[in-house]
């Protein structure tokens, strides 16, 4: 649930701070005082769009913070954790936004930085928003099916999941079909191309490290002469009167006079004789590696032509041998597939039907489980209209079979469905798409009604209505209020409404009031109690004069809203 929203310089609201509570708020006042910047601004903190027009006159930046209280076990923690934003379930969540004047805006969960994108897909999760013009959504066939699918849970998630890996899978294979069916001389010719690139690659007989193996070798016998003077000239000096002879000799000299001062020659004898030793071990490997070196031109002449042609096919084909080995195996798939044309059609056809009837057999155990939620879809919409004073409504979900295709149907990545949402607002009238029939104060109750029944599904803790009762009077009017009491049950809401029949059956009331200081406007918000609520709901009740009939008629329906609620 939404505990708190702070607000600071947001068009004519120049700094709010709101507590909030379960249950179901209502947020009251004149036309124009500002009520509607409240749901701005908690649009903006799930992640709606914002201008720098919001930004309040001569102020750097707005700011939007929201402290929500959510449970450990909603679905919002793991999006939080797939996000990448640290978050821990058994503390509050603090999302905050900042639009500057510049039209820039920063996002923060928990003082993470997110872009929007990340902020709308952990907002879908937090609140939802529904306007006036929420029905618009309504009307939208293209959404009526992915609704329907909702409602019908789990089960249908899983064969709807399996449905589109097969169908994923078959528009690939026949992707792969039409693309080879619409081969033609410029494939003939690319086979041609194939053939000579297989040919030449397949001649060089290349292995992977082979260039790195051969310029090695090249190098050793480029300088074949020069490492044969430069060795030999080493092993003589080491092996000559000034080598090993000169530290030999001094071996000797240092042994004959070691007995005189013994702790501190025997260290530099031991020194000496291992330096000997080291130095006559060099010597016999230079001895052995100068004899192993040989000037071998032919050889040379080899290597510089192999590592031209492995030079000149790195040019063509890749910029290292396992490079050119790659493309090979791919040209020469490319190339089987050419010269076997007929060969892979059939397969890919009889690949294709397999696929195709894989899929179809699984979208029609979707259509299945479709008929059967929306049967059971339809009762529980015409269940809620009635308590909406709308008992006498038909409302149907209808399916239909997606037209195309050689069968007269066709598979899309939904299956084989399309619904459309059917009314009839009296008896005896056909029913019709809600587009064609359902007025705006039917359609704010048939938002309701479905809202009900998807908050459940949904889980999302926080639903606000924007004047969803507009265009509805009388009984109609209460039946809202009450549905919308009902519904705060299960999660947090908040409702702007001019209508004291709804305001009345609020657990919580705030007064949105705009006020003149001077030259500029400020917003304020107050939660009323008391008489100050009885103040409120008269003004809602008689208008501009407030009389004190007015007045007891307000805490009449108060008190008669507090036994409705307890009931």
């Amino acid at each position: 649930m939404l505990r708190e929203l702070s607000i600071r310089n947001l068009a004519v609201i120049e700094q709010v701070s709101v507590n909030y509570h379960e249950g179901f708020h209502v947020l009251t006042g004149e036309t124009g005082a500002g009520k509607s910047i409240l749901i701005d601004a908690l649009s903006l903190v799930i992640g709606g769009r914002g201008s720098s027009d919001m930004v309040r006159y001569g102020c750097d930046k707005a700011e939007i913070e929201a402290l929500f209280d959510v449970r450990p076990d909603h679905r919002l923690w793991s999006v939080l954790s797939a996000l990448g934003i640290d978050a821990d379930p058994e503390e509050m969540l603090v999302v905050r936004r900042e639009l500057s004047a510049q039209g820039k805006s920063v996002s923060r969960i928990n003082g993470q930085i997110v872009n929007l994108s990340m902020l709308r897909q952990a907002g879908e999760y937090l609140v939802n928003i529904h306007g006036q013009h929420e029905h618009q959504s309504l009307l939208r066939t293209d959404q009526h099916l992915e609704w329907l699918d909702m409602y019908a849970g789990d089960t249908l998630a899983e064969k709807k999941r399996a449905y589109q890996e097969a169908y994923r899978q078959y528009q690939q294979t026949r992707t792969k079909l039409r693309d080879l069916e619409d081969s033609s001389r410029q494939n003939m010719q690319m086979l041609d191309l194939y053939r000579f690139q297989v040919e030449e690659i397949a001649a060089a007989k290349l292995k992977v490290g082979e260039d790195e193996a051969l310029q090695e070798e090249r190098r050793k016998l480029s300088h074949a002469e020069r490492r044969m003077e430069h060795t030999s000239e080493a092993y003589s000096l080491l092996n000559g009167s000034k080598g090993l002879d000169a530290i030999r000799k001094a071996i000797s000299r240092l042994e004959d006079i070691r007995a005189y001062d013994s702790s501190v020659l025997d260290p530099l004898l031991e020194q000496l004789q291992s330096a000997y030793y080291q130095a006559e071990d060099v010597a016999f490997q230079l001895r052995d590696y100068r004899d192993g070196i040989e000037s071998n031109p032919e050889r040379l002449a080899v290597i510089e032509d192999r590592l031209d042609l492995i030079n000149g096919l790195k040019r063509k084909y890749g910029e290292a041998i396992a490079d050119i080995l790659a493309y090979y195996e791919k040209i020469a798939a490319e190339a089987d597939k050419l010269e076997n044309r007929d060969e892979h059609l059939q397969a890919l056809r009889e690949e294709e039907r397999r696929l195709s009837d894989r899929a179809t057999a699984l979208a029609l155990g979707l259509s299945e489980l479709r008929r059967h939620a929306a049967d059971r879809l339809a009762k529980a919409i015409e269940a809620e209209l009635k308590h909406l004073q709308m008992e006498r409504t038909s409302f149907k979900v209808q399916l239909d079979a997606v037209q195309g295709g050689e069968n007269g149907t066709k598979l899309t990545p939904q299956g084989l469905d399309e619904a459309v949402f059917m009314l009839s607002p009296n008896p005896g009238e056909p029913l019709k798409p809600l587009n064609k029939i359902a007025s705006g104060g039917e359609m704010s109750r048939i938002m309701l009604a479905m809202k009900t029944i998807f908050a459940e599904i949904d889980g999302v803790p926080v639903l606000v209505f924007d004047e969803v009762d507009t265009g509805v009077s009388g009984r109609a009017a209460q039946a809202i209020a009450e549905k919308m009491s009902a519904l705060s049950r299960n999660c947090q809401i908040f409702s702007i409404t001019h209508l004291p029949q709804v305001a009345c059956m609020a657990d919580h009331h705030y007064e949105i009031r705009k006020t003149v200081q001077g030259d500029r406007t400020s917003t304020s918000v107050t939660e009323l109690l008391g008489e100050g609520r009885v103040e409120e709901l008269a003004r809602m009740l008689g208008g501009v004069e407030v009389t004190s009939k007015t007045r007891h008629h307000a805490q009449e329906m108060l008190d008669l809203a507090e036994r409705q609620k307890g009931a």
